[in-house]
């Protein structure tokens, strides 16, 4: 009887650890996940980061209509500010294929890194809006990670994100520049969530 009840309370007691251990993971899950906590590009250098970037991977989120052939060409103006062209295939009204370009215009906050952006397409169907647009890291020569988030929920995490991975080449990225991306994907929380997108001057065809 004493053994029986001695291995029940030993049951119990693991089971509550378990419990307990789970409890933990999960917290620090959010706490590692939390918008507040995601590092940015130090010291972002907007100048060098014009030019023109090719989208290889995204997340998805509704209202991003661009599907693939996503390129993005990165200005600075005489008064400093920065704008953007971007241009890729979009699928309108469940089967209609276009080429769309989207128009932006960005504002600076407080962190260089930690954009602002305006955004409207040139054709009444697609999208207009007000995003982050977070540069999470870049070398300015090969690739750069982009991030925004639209709506924190109560615990810190993001419901609502979408990311952009750019190279400067329409190929992809560099074996060393993956390496590095993957672990921006991870410290994003985005790992596993991100599709390839593809390149094959559909667009460039299309003008």
């Amino acid at each position: 009887m004493f053994e029986l009840t001695f291995s029940s309370f030993l049951t119990r007691r693991r089971m509550l650890q378990y419990v307990l251990s789970l409890c933990l993971l999960a917290l620090t899950w959010a706490q590692d996940c939390q918008v507040a906590n995601i590092q940015v590009m130090q010291n972002f250098n907007k100048a060098r980061y014009t030019g023109k970037w090719y989208a290889v991977d995204k997340t998805d989120s509704a209202g991003l209509f661009f599907i693939d052939n996503i390129e993005a060409q990165f200005m600075v103006r005489d008064n400093g500010s920065m704008t953007a062209k971007a241009r890729g295939r979009v699928i309108i009204l469940n089967n209609y294929e276009t080429c769309a370009v989207m128009l932006a215009t960005f504002e600076e906050t407080n962190v260089p890194a930690k954009l602002r952006m305006k955004y409207w397409g040139l054709a009444a169907y697609l999208e207009t809006g007000v995003d982050d647009y977070w540069v999470i890291d870049t070398d300015y020569d090969n690739y750069a990670v982009h991030y925004s988030c639209r709506q924190v929920d109560i615990d810190g995490t993001c419901t609502d994100s979408y990311s952009f991975i750019f190279s400067r080449q329409p190929t992809g990225l560099r074996l060393e520049d993956q390496r590095i991306v993957t672990q921006k994907k991870r410290e994003l929380c985005l790992l596993g969530k991100y599709r390839h997108v593809t390149h094959n001057d559909l667009c460039n065809n299309a003008s």
